[in-house]
């Protein structure tokens, strides 16, 4: 199985860990996943974009991307969801919130 989390902190030159959702299972259990539609699938291989090769198995299962902020004791403070993978949380909000304790 990949693991991209290596490469990306060292491209990104990050000073914290960062964690890899073998199989999606996390975002799944979230109910974060959606699988790509056949019809756009050729155009992601267009691209370059191998997703069952990024995925390390045969699925073409994404994603979506989620900021959640979760408590010491397991509840949920924060969270920003959105299909549309260009609308991130805020990082000033995500500040904010941290901030709040």
């Amino acid at each position: 199985m990949p693991d991209h989390s290596l490469s990306t902190r060292e491209k990104n030159n990050l000073a914290f860990d960062v964690l890899y959702d073998q199989g999606n299972k996390v975002a799944e259990s979230f109910g974060l996943v959606f699988e790509l539609p056949e019809v756009l699938r050729p155009i992601y291989a267009n691209f370059g974009i191998d997703i069952p090769e990024y995925n390390g198995d045969t699925t073409f299962k994404l994603p979506m991307p989620a900021t959640f902020i979760i408590g010491q004791n397991g509840v949920i403070r924060y969270h920003f969801v959105d299909a549309d993978y260009t609308k991130r949380s805020e990082p000033a909000e995500i500040v904010e919130r941290l901030q709040q304790g």
